[in-house]
């Protein structure tokens, strides 16, 4: 199936389904005589990981094993392979879905292109898949590091509760990777309310990247804007990508709009650190919308695959919010992005 690879000269391709034996990703562009660690992945792995506070209760450890392109602690400039082995798999709590299409989710739309699904929460489709990501990501942190670019994500609105001060100590301080304190208890609040209501809720994650150098992104089709966007689209539970000023800049004056130029540069930031698809070596400013999580306990209409109306209520594991565990996917893609551009040789030389 086409569409499992993404990027160019620093590529990455996922494969694995949720309920399958395993998943993975196989990482192709990476530099040599890069320190590399399987704790280096676990770190970024835990951090989506399920079962914890606030979360699905699946039990996954997501416990990452290298199995090519490391040695002697170093990346070796050949294909990097990654393996994170299923163990908490509950098949037959989605038996009733063999017959039926989950509303907001993919069932229908991916059988109608293949002929065939994987009903299994959801096979390709799942969330799950971007454990592969992740794990490439933290390859790629690895690598921007070294080039002194770093990348974070966090939680600015979930549920309606929007974080009101931004400490950046605080965003790896609770389980919401939220940088208000206490907004972050507010939202905890908001996400037990919902779960006992049987429903879900969206939010909005930004993502900051610094030290990027100017230069990154190409004039037209290839700006690093666009790829932007179209990386952290690529994530199931993302319906809107801004960048900078984004959705607010349709209601401002260019006069404020406008970022004053100084011989150091900027000297502000609408433009989210991008300019004719081009970074201006400001900080690189994302955000995105995340929608409410679809599998919910409240009944739901729908049809079976033979087209007879009927009402679903899910049941299973699942988490009330595609936050907290979407905000290093997000982190990831972003990263991924970067890492691509910065192998590009005519600009950079790597």
């Amino acid at each position: 199936m086409a569409g499992n690879s993404f990027g160019r000269l620093f590529c990455v391709t996922t494969w694995g389904e949720s309920h399958g034996p395993a998943l993975g990703v196989i990482i192709d562009g990476c530099p040599p005589r890069i320190p590399l660690e399987p704790e280096d992945i676990q770190r970024d792995l835990e951090r989506r990981r399920p079962g914890k506070h606030l979360t699905s209760p699946r039990r996954e450890p997501d416990r990452v094993e290298i199995l090519s392109g490391v040695f002697g602690g170093v990346t070796t400039g050949t294909p990097i392979s990654l393996i994170i082995f299923n163990q908490d798999v509950r098949s037959r709590d989605y038996d009733e879905l063999a017959q039926l299409y989950r509303p907001g989710h993919a069932d229908r739309t991916y059988e109608q292109k293949y002929g065939v699904r994987d009903w299994r929460g959801g096979g390709r489709s799942s969330g799950r898949e971007t454990v592969g990501r992740v794990a490439a990501a933290a390859v790629a942190r690895k690598f921007l590091g070294q080039q002194g670019v770093q990348v974070q994500a966090y939680t600015v609105a979930l549920g309606g509760v929007v974080s009101q001060s931004f400490d950046l100590e605080e965003i790896d301080g609770n389980p919401l990777f939220c940088p208000d304190a206490q907004a972050a208890v507010a939202m905890g609040e908001r996400l037990e309310q919902v779960r006992r209501d049987g429903d879900s809720v969206g939010g909005v994650v930004e993502i900051r990247a610094q030290g990027c150098p100017a230069g990154l992104g190409e004039p037209v089709f290839d700006k690093l804007d666009a790829r932007l966007a179209g990386a952290l689209m690529s994530i199931g539970a993302v319906k809107g990508v801004e960048i900078g000023a984004g959705f607010a800049a349709a209601d401002m004056l260019g006069s404020n709009h406008n970022d004053p130029v100084t011989p150091d540069g900027y000297a502000g930031n609408n433009a989210g650190g991008i300019l004719g698809g081009i970074s201006t070596g400001m900080d690189i400013v994302v955000r995105v919308a995340v929608k409410p999580i679809p599998s919910i306990e409240k009944v739901q209409q729908t049809v079976t695959r033979q087209g007879v109306p009927t009402t679903l209520q899910i049941r299973g594991r699942h988490d009330v919010s595609a936050i907290p565990r979407i905000v290093p996917v997000c982190e990831a893609m972003v990263l991924l992005v970067l890492a691509d551009f910065m192998r590009h040789p005519r600009d950079f030389g790597n």
